[in-house]
């Protein structure tokens, strides 16, 4: 798996070429529970660090998806939105949108840093 960074709000991310994408982590998947329903931006639109990009809707909640990055959605996960409950079984396979970011959050953390922040929630 190539090098993940992780925001605050349990967005994964993982950088090639100039694109971005973005996931949630295992950690949230399982604090949500059964994942139900995806939405998502659609292609074209922006994204802007520390606002809502989405929501997931699980059996307990639906929570918004926080961006950690700013940018322009290139390419959306539309399988993903069919089969929402592919999140639960493999979260780090399961990306939900890319972005050509112009800018990336510099509170992101790398995987040590991440598992201790889970320690402190």
């Amino acid at each position: 798996m190539e090098k993940l960074l992780y925001s605050e709000h349990h967005v994964w991310v993982s950088r090639e070429e100039g694109i971005v994408r973005l996931g949630i982590t295992d950690y949230a998947q399982e604090s949500l529970g059964a994942i139900l329903f995806l939405n998502l931006p659609d292609e074209g639109e922006t994204v802007s660090i520390g606002e809502r990009f989405g929501d997931i809707e699980s059996v307990k909640t639906v929570s918004d998806l926080i961006s950690p990055v700013e940018g322009e959605i290139v390419r959306v996960n539309e399988a993903l939105t069919e089969a929402p409950e592919e999140i639960n079984e493999t979260p780090y396979d399961c990306w939900f949108v890319e972005v050509r970011a112009d800018s990336i959050s510099e509170e992101l953390m790398d995987e040590a840093a991440y598992a201790q922040y889970r320690e402190t929630l």
